[in-house]
């Protein structure tokens, strides 16, 4: 069994915890995010489902299985492109800490990482200090990844 069958397996098992039913098509959608290192909009999405797969999937229902991935804590939503990333931890069993994604500038490869939560309850404080309340302590950050830095 590969990384992705593995995983896909693993989201299975944890949606059926759940209640949920990973079905056949939400499964393409999160497949097409397993083997992407970069950020996918719901458009890119059915692309790649339609092309790699034959299976023609209208973006509303795309979006609509992001959204029930997103809930199931199998995908992230890039808040400032738009885009869907699959979550890095699905197969672990630990705790985990608030996701921070680093996003090259250049080629938009993305890397999640974790975010101790007393950084995240600083800020929180911080915020509030000026009146504010933090809605999603979800961090990303622009940044250039080793590959671009070592091509410049």
């Amino acid at each position: 069994m590969n990384r992705s069958e593995k995983v896909l397996a693993v989201a299975e098992q944890q949606c059926k915890q759940s209640g949920a039913r990973l079905t056949n098509k939400r499964k393409l959608v999160l497949s097409a995010l397993l083997h992407s290192t970069k950020a996918l909009s719901a458009y890119e999405i059915a692309d790649i489902c339609r092309e790699e797969e034959g299976q023609t999937i209208p973006v509303m229902s795309v979006y609509r299985m992001l959204e029930f991935l997103e809930q199931e804590h199998l995908v992230h939503k890039l808040q400032l492109a738009n885009k869907y990333v699959a979550c890095a931890h699905i197969t672990c069993s630990h705790t985990h800490q608030i996701a921070q994604f680093l996003i090259c500038q250049q080629c938009g490869e993305v890397k999640e990482l974790g975010v101790d939560i007393a950084l995240i309850d600083q800020l929180q404080h911080s915020i509030a200090d000026v009146g504010y309340k933090l809605t999603s302590p979800q961090l990303e950050l622009n940044c250039v990844c080793p590959e671009c830095q070592q091509a410049a």
